[in-house]
């Protein structure tokens, strides 16, 4: 209970004042319809992903030459950006996407990478040292998964810790930017956690192989990454691509709120 106490303490600390929400934006936004391709599309998620009237991507550094406002005409409405990863690392392309991406309307949100081998209260006062609070921005992202490949932490926590640091991370920038934060998961990820034991979570789910109402049965999201090998025009290479679960007026409040 001790450490439970002294780390909410020092996230206090951290965070300060909560953000103002906005208010009343809902009824000015406007969706662009998706002109979209996709360079390897899987068969069984094919054209579901057309269904939903709001899409959009996410991006980080690998992605440095992006037209926003060619992106924005072709149907880019919204974009989650990468700012940070762990505890010292800083995407080089975020202060470029963020600006640009909002001069041209694209509602745009930060995310961040956790590092399992690092305390997530550590983490958050990374992301908020480096990510600006925004009433216009999304909501910000915590992005959870293994890293097989990293060459520094490769270990993989027992669930219940995971979940644990899960919570600290998003309670604390849930104070700071007086937003509801988005969890973004893997199908792996979220099996090995069990992670749909949080409550009150917004989800962002991947599933690029497969229908997401089939890989995540039962389980609530508002986003959904359907592919990594988009092709959108202004943006060069492959870029993942995602859709809102909504109509566009329901994604006009959800902006709005």
């Amino acid at each position: 209970m001790l450490r439970t106490a002294l780390i909410f303490t020092l996230l206090l600390a951290a965070c300060g004042t909560p953000a103002p929400r906005p208010q009343g934006q809902g009824t000015s936004v406007r969706v662009m319809t998706p002109q979209f391709g996709d360079n390897d599309p899987h068969p069984q998620v094919g054209r579901l992903p057309q269904r939903h009237a709001v899409h959009g991507v996410d991006l980080s550094r690998w992605q440095t030459g992006v037209d926003w406002a060619l992106a924005r005409g072709a149907g880019v409405n919204f974009a989650f950006v990468k700012a940070t990863e762990g505890g010292d690392v800083f995407d080089p392309m975020f202060p470029s996407h963020w600006t640009k991406s909002a001069a041209v309307g694209v509602r745009r949100g930060a995310y961040h990478l956790f590092y399992h081998c690092r305390p997530a209260v550590e983490q958050v006062r990374w992301f908020i040292r480096h990510v600006p609070r925004d009433p216009q921005a999304l909501p910000p992202v915590l992005d959870m998964e293994w890293t097989p490949t990293s060459p520094t932490c490769r270990i993989r926590p027992p669930p219940a810790t995971v979940r644990a640091e899960a919570q600290v991370f998003l309670n604390a920038v849930r104070r700071h930017y007086g937003q509801q934060p988005i969890l973004y998961v893997t199908p792996d990820f979220y099996d090995d956690n069990d992670m749909g034991r949080l409550t009150g979570v917004t989800f962002w789910l991947r599933s690029v192989a497969a229908p997401v109402r089939d890989r995540y049965p039962g389980q609530d999201w508002t986003f959904w990454q359907y592919s990594g090998t988009g092709s959108v025009p202004g943006i060069a290479g492959d870029v993942d691509l995602n859709v809102f679960n909504g109509s566009a007026q329901q994604w006009a409040v959800w902006v709005g709120r």
